[in-house]
Parts: structure tokens; sequence; C-alpha cells
């Protein structure tokens, strides 16, 4: 701030003030027109220096202003280059198993397989279906997860049994490359508050991830360790291994440390980021670890031990076992289901999958047709889709609750729909059915839910 002296002393004393920084100095007795000059001068300096001031600051703030849109740039092309990598790597996976589909199903039309090629077209087919299967599963997982929508049923769950069926459901993968998997248990009977699926699920993906990046004869080990608060769960291989570069991203959404098309594995980088999220669901942690390229990985779940400690591992077994359905090829016998989709193949797979256990079943493509139907044949069980060509199957349900008992109004129905969400499962149990069944669905679990339906399961 420009300051003005005014005083009565000699010209060398306000020479040294001038020294000391004042801006001009005014000897008195004061002169009108000299003061007013030098007054209009002190507040021109003034403003300029502020103008000077506000200058050097907008050019700072431009300054940072630019550094953070180019930052902004890169993770946006980042991000791009990782969508784009990602979309071409979807479409090279889901492409994979419908051609071995497709090839298989050409070569058994043929009528020229023999048997034992047969069997092996039938497995190849199944396989590379399942495969399709849980590539959907995953991305739906992560639609879940993104929209904070995947729920977990907290059950008391054995971690020593979920971990012995998620090691023999991998050891046909590990013994094709002459794998050596192996447990460690420790402590037998160690009961945790979990959703059994979802942490199956866990140990599952990282056996899979695992198999996957070690080499023929190695090794994969799945080690337990207890404390007071918390069971600890190890897979630890002696693959590929992780670099150090790749590290910190390794449970990153649809990262993977090759995404190029000369990649030796498949797989949509989903696996990892999954994991990490369900075990943070159950207030856990997962933590990688790896020397580096080529000395093997192992990741670490840590879960909380809490609650359920007054259940024996073999009570639980037996709650698990008790609540499966029993195998019985003639359970749906004298049962009339009435089947509502509009597309014709699934109509016929549905026919010829519930006449094997003694069903008999009843098709139609339209909600119209199925109202007709079940006021006329009077069906046991409805499956119905939701998509459908007139109305969907959410208007067909609520068209029959309004209907009196003796024209079908209490029928028992499933929806049975590729619209697998949570979402999708409230909507159809508001609607009025008493059950939702997503899309693909295994024979012996679409039985059960019928026999439950009508009474005749456990």
């Amino acid at each position: 701030m420009p300051t003005l002296l005014i005083t009565g002393h000699d010209e060398y004393q306000a020479l040294e003030a001038l020294r000391g920084g004042a801006y001009d100095f005014i000897q008195k007795p004061i002169d009108r027109d000299y003061f007013v000059a030098s007054l209009t001068r002190a507040i021109g300096v003034r403003q300029l220096g502020r103008q000077t001031e506000e200058q050097q600051v907008l050019a700072q703030r431009a300054t940072e202003l630019e550094k953070i849109v180019e930052e902004r740039t890169r993770e946006l092309r980042e991000a791009n280059r990782i969508k784009d990598e990602f979309l071409a790597i979807l479409s090279h996976e889901l492409r994979t198993p419908l051609t071995s589909i497709l090839a298989w199903t050409k070569l058994l039309r043929t009528g020229k397989l023999d048997a034992a090629t047969f069997d092996r077209a039938l497995e190849m087919i199944e396989r590379n279906t399942k495969a399709q299967g849980r590539l959907i599963e995953d991305l739906l997982d992560v639609s879940r997860i993104i929209a904070g929508k995947l729920p977990l049923d907290i059950r008391p769950v054995d971690l020593g049994s979920l971990i012995k069926t998620a090691v023999e459901t991998m050891r046909p993968a590990a013994d094709a490359k002459s794998i050596r998997l192996q447990m460690q248990l420790g402590i037998e009977g160690q009961i945790v508050a979990g959703d059994s699926f979802r942490l199956q699920q866990v140990i599952l993906n990282l056996l899979s991830n695992a198999i996957k990046f070690t080499s023929n004869g190695g090794e994969v080990l799945v080690r337990v360790a207890h404390t007071d608060s918390q069971a600890q769960i190890t897979v630890s291989d002696t693959g590929k291994g992780i670099s150090p570069e790749f590290l910190p991203h390794v449970f990153e959404r649809f990262r993977q440390a090759d995404g190029s098309s000369t990649r030796a594995q498949g797989g949509l980088g989903l696996g990892l980021a999954i994991v990490r999220h369900l075990v943070e669901m159950h207030g856990g942690t997962v933590q990688a670890e790896s020397p580096g390229e080529g000395q093997g990985a192992s990741f670490t779940v840590t879960i909380p031990i809490t609650g359920a400690r007054e259940l024996t591992a073999s009570s639980l077994r037996q709650n698990e076992e008790s609540a499966g359905p029993k195998s019985n090829p003639v359970i749906l016998k004298n049962l009339r289901i009435l089947v509502v989709d509009d597309d014709a193949e699934t109509r016929e797979v549905l026919t010829v999958m519930l006449r094997q256990f003694g069903a008999e079943v009843i098709t139609v493509a339209s909600c119209q047709e199925a109202i007709e139907a079940l006021t006329q044949l009077r069906p046991d069980v409805l499956l119905s889709d939701i998509a459908l060509p007139d109305e969907d199957g959410y208007a067909l349900i609520q068209k029959i609750r309004t209907l009196e008992p003796e024209q079908g109004g209490l029928t028992p129905a499933a929806a049975l729909t590729a619209y697998a969400g949570i979402e999708a499962k409230t909507r159809a149990l508001s609607a009025g059915f008493q059950v939702h069944v997503a899309k693909p669905v295994e024979a012996a679990h679409l039985v059960a839910v019928i026999a439950d339906l009508c009474g005749r399961g456990g």
C-alpha cells in the first residue's frame, strides 16, 4: 500500500523515509495542489498494484486449471482405452464359447459321430454354455455392486466345508493342467457368519485365477489360519506372478495385466474386483502379494469371526442336507403345469424337462392364451416369462390374482425369466408370483421350486 509522509522536518529526513519505503513526502505547510496530485498518484499506484496482484492470482489459477484439465484428459483417455479394451475382450469372450457350441452342434447334426465323440460334444456344449452363463453373472454382479444392490443372505457358514467344496469343484481344472491343488484347513468346523454362496464365489474366483495363471505342473495351495476374531484364507500359486506396476491395480474392474489380442489367458478382468467387493461386504479385507513376474502370487482374505459360534459344523451340515431337494424322477407326477413363454425353443425344452419328472405340460405364448388356458384347464402350477408379446408377466399375474379361486386365481406361480436383478425379483413377488427363478435354470432346481409350490418339496 503506498504511504504518503507529511512532515515538517528537513528534506534529509524525508529522503530517509523514502528509502524506508514511503511513496512520497509532503512538507508543511501543505501545498493543496501538490497534496491532491500526490494523493491521486498514490491511489493510481495502489490500483495498479491490485490489478497486478489480481493478474498474478488469475495467472496462477489458470496454470492450476490447465494442470487439472491435463490430468482429467489423461484419466479420460485411460478410461476410454480401458473401455475399448474391455469391449474388445467382451466380444471375444462371448464369441468363443458360442463358436464352440455352434461347431459341435453342427457335428451332432451330421449323425456321424461315434459314441465317445458324441459324449465329448455334449460335454463341450455344456461346458461352454456354463462359461457363457458365468460371464453374464459376473457382469450382472458388477452392475449390482456398482448400484449398491447386491444383497447378502447372512447365515452360519462352515468355512472348512465351504472351502473343500470349492476346491473339489476346481480340481478337474487343476488336474487338466497337472497342477497340484492342496488344502491346509487348520481348525475343523470353524463357523463364520456370512453368505455361503458369495463366500464360495470368493474362493472359486481366487482358485480359478490361480489355476488360470499357473503353468502345467505347478502348485496351488489354499491355507486357512484362525485367531480369536478373524479367519484368514490364503490362496497361493507358483504361476506367472504380478508385476510391481500392475499390483496396485489388480482389484480394479476391467483391468488386466495383459489386455492385448495376443494375451494367453481369457476372462473379462472382473473376478478379482468382485472378490474385493464381496469380502468388504462381509466386513473383511483382501490383499495381493507377488515377488514379481514369474514368481507366483498369493491372495489373502481376512474375515471377522462373528456370531453362530454355538452351532457345530455337524449340525450345520445336517441343516443344509435336510434343506436340499430329494431326487425323485416322478416327483411331479399328475401335476399339470402351464408354461407361458413367447420363445418356442424355451417352451419345447421346458416341456421335455418337466415331462421327465412325470408332469403334464401345457404351453402358450401370450398373456391372453395363458388366461384362457388357466380358466379352462385349471393347471396346478404356472411358470411364466416376464417379457411377453402382448402384456408382460407382471400384468398377467396381476390379472390372475383378481380371478375367483374356482377360476384359478390362487394358482401357485413362478416367474421364470432372464431378468435376474434384485429389482426384477422384488417386482415379481410384489405383482403376485410366489417365486422368482432366473434363466438359465438347472432342471433339478426348477423341479424343486415346482415341488415346493405344490407342497411336494422336502
